[in-house]
């Protein structure tokens, strides 16, 4: 269902895409000591951001590190892009990572966590989300400071419900 949902997205995106222009730049993790750390083989990603966005870069380098290569698009309308894939406004964050089967990655979700996801992804699953951009959380860094968040799990029905609760740094690698 999810590599249908993932064609109809990417012939939608076509289809509407065309007086938008966007950009497209591929990414792929040069550091081959974080990619032999990660006992998985690599798994494609795409990326939608903004051009202009550090933190976003920051999340696509922690996921490179995590043993995901990232395909980056730039494109200009966010908001409809997060729609067509289901995201609703409460669950938006700054980026949004859709696996090779559909699966949707929103805001600043930890690499370890998206390898779980697809390793064993939850029945009615959209995807994972975190919300907002806490502090501290992959991509977000700032020092020493760190706010506690959850990492909620997106039904396709539109709810969700709490994956994962992040207490501290160490737990998201």
């Amino acid at each position: 269902m999810f590599k249908h949902l993932a064609g109809a997205f990417a012939l939608t995106l076509a289809l509407t895409g065309c007086g938008e222009s966007p950009e497209t730049e591929s990414s792929a993790s040069s550091d081959s000591t974080s990619v032999a750390q990660n006992s998985a083989a690599t798994t494609g990603l795409t990326v939608y951001k903004s051009p202009t966005c550090g933190c976003c870069e920051d999340w696509i380098t922690h996921m490179e590190g995590g043993g995901f290569e990232a395909a980056i698009e730039h494109p200009s309308r966010m908001a409809t892009i997060k729609a067509q894939l289901g995201i609703a406004p409460e669950y938006a964050s700054c980026h949004t990572g859709v696996s090779e089967e559909g699966y949707i990655f929103e805001g600043h979700v930890p690499a370890k966590l998206v390898r779980q996801f697809l390793n064993s992804p939850p029945e009615n699953a959209l995807g994972l989300a975190v919300p907002r951009m806490p502090v501290g959380s992959p991509g977000m860094e700032m020092g020493e400071r760190f706010d506690p968040y959850d990492v909620l799990l997106l039904k396709t029905d539109g709810s969700s419900e709490i994956y994962a609760r992040i207490e501290t740094p160490e737990q998201q690698y």
